[in-house]
């Protein structure tokens, strides 16, 4: 009984109100009526602020973990098995044939295994349009975790199968899997996130997915670390780890509610997307969102989805698509990963042990992650357009000194310290700017052209 009432005096406690006995002993005078019915109101809406702010953190989280993060860790994951796949693959080839495979064969058979991630992303990515608009955003992202399953499957399976063909196919549904929910850099899941977000809340919510990508490439070079799945024992259970983020989000965004949007816009559900808004925004005066969800809906009746070459022909369209065009290809051909893939050797340049290149390597996702929250923080002050052309002029310089470095080292002996001091600074330049930058754009696009599902075919991951 003590128990029960002392839950009863904190919950009247936490709603802003006295617990029935303290109103009792000490009941308001008419004069203070109005003062307690303010003091009330004002309780409701910072509660109000706390229900939006705890629900909009869970869906940031719920969609983060099985999308960005999931892309970039298993980006990075596949770094530390190197040698050790190599060497299954030659070890298997000799069991089936009783002949080695040669070297160039099983560098060959290697970079197939690494590129048909990018190839999975190419077909993923034309897939994300379709699934977007007929399975809407939320159960897109659930329904792209069964690439994610299959996936980690084979992975499992492989060494105990003998066959490193599985682990090739594992990779193309892995990067199906990205295609879908991360398309663009980002694609379906910034589409969920800035849909369910309030307007002024929206930057910030589409930097998450370049904070969750960081996260994930970081996770994944600790994990991969040799103490803990990167020894030449455990690389299946390695690559198979990432089921454990398409589990999570399994268990997670059922429970969360679907962009109000796509509800009201796509699907003409006028009563579940007022259900929605009101969870997401934790008060039930949301009469305005919901008359503006309503004008845009008006305007796309009768429209239909623009091809991409559409897009180019509308003249008071290809300036912006142009645009798109640009930072997405400048996204991809900026050399961020092909960075990654040198840090090992000029680490090693530079004087690094061989054993302890793995945590240097670890440091380089540091940075990038560091600068994802530093862009999240400032966006809204600085403004994108600053953050992106600084982002590309600090990695234009920091490129070119590493280029003289890498030409010289072999000329001075404090070259190779430049070179990997350049690794660092490129790639906080990186996640400062373009890193985060890039996909907002996207998400800013007129929704009444009906474009989603069309504009992530041009940037595959």
């Amino acid at each position: 009984m003590c128990t029960l009432l002392y839950q009863v005096c904190v919950m009247h406690v936490y709603l802003g109100c006295s617990p029935p006995w303290k109103q009792a002993l000490l009941s308001p005078g008419p004069g203070e009526e109005a003062t307690q019915r303010g003091h009330g109101s004002k309780c409701r809406a910072g509660i109000g602020t706390q229900i939006q702010g705890r629900v909009l953190f869970l869906t940031v989280c719920a969609a983060g973990i099985g999308g960005t993060f999931q892309f970039g860790y298993n980006l990075s994951i596949i770094n530390a098995p190197t040698l050790h796949i190599q060497e299954f693959t030659n070890e298997t080839w000799w069991a089936r044939t009783g002949w080695p495979l040669p070297d160039h064969l099983v560098l060959l058979v290697w970079s197939l295994i690494v590129s048909l991630y990018p190839l999975g992303g190419l077909f993923g990515a034309l897939l994300a349009g379709p699934f977007a608009i007929k399975l809407g955003r939320k159960k897109s992202l659930l329904v792209n975790n069964i690439f994610v399953v299959a996936a980690a499957t084979l992975f499992g399976f492989s060494r105990t199968a003998g066959s490193f063909e599985m682990i090739m196919l594992g990779r193309l549904l892995m990067g199906i899997s990205a295609g879908i929910s991360v398309g663009v850099s980002m694609n379906i899941q910034p589409m969920y996130l800035g849909e369910s977000a309030p307007k002024e809340q929206r930057g910030t919510v589409a930097m998450t997915s370049a904070i969750f990508t960081a996260l994930g490439i970081v996770m994944g070079q600790v994990v991969g670390l040799r103490e803990l799945l990167g020894g030449p024992q455990a690389w299946p259970l390695l690559l198979a780890s990432c089921l454990v983020p398409g589990v999570l989000q399994l268990a997670s965004l059922p429970l969360l509610p679907e962009s109000p949007r796509y509800l009201l816009i796509d699907r003409g559900d006028s009563a579940t997307c007022l259900a929605a808004l009101q969870r997401l925004r934790g008060t039930t005066e949301v009469m305005v969102e919901l008359a503006e969800l309503e004008e845009e809906r008006t305007a796309c009746q009768g429209g239909r989805a623009r091809r991409p070459w559409e897009l180019f022909q509308d003249g008071a369209l290809r300036r912006q698509v142009i645009s798109l065009v640009v930072l997405g290809s400048a996204m991809e051909l900026c050399g961020n990963d092909s960075i990654y893939a040198y840090a090992s050797s000029v680490f090693l340049e530079a004087g690094i042990p061989q054993e302890k290149v793995q945590y240097a390597i670890v440091g380089t996702g540091c940075c990038e992650l560091l600068t994802a929250f530093i862009s999240c923080v400032v966006i809204e002050r600085v403004g994108r357009r600053v953050l992106l052309m600084g982002g590309y002029c600090l990695m234009t310089c920091w490129g070119s000194v590493f280029t003289v470095a890498l030409c010289l080292q072999s000329s001075f002996p404090w070259m190779p310290y430049l070179a990997m001091s350049c690794i660092f600074a490129f790639i906080l330049s990186f996640g400062i700017g373009p890193g985060g930058i890039v996909p907002l754009p996207l998400c800013a696009f007129p929704r009444r052209l009906c474009l989603w599902g069309h504009l992530h075919c041009f940037f595959p991951p």
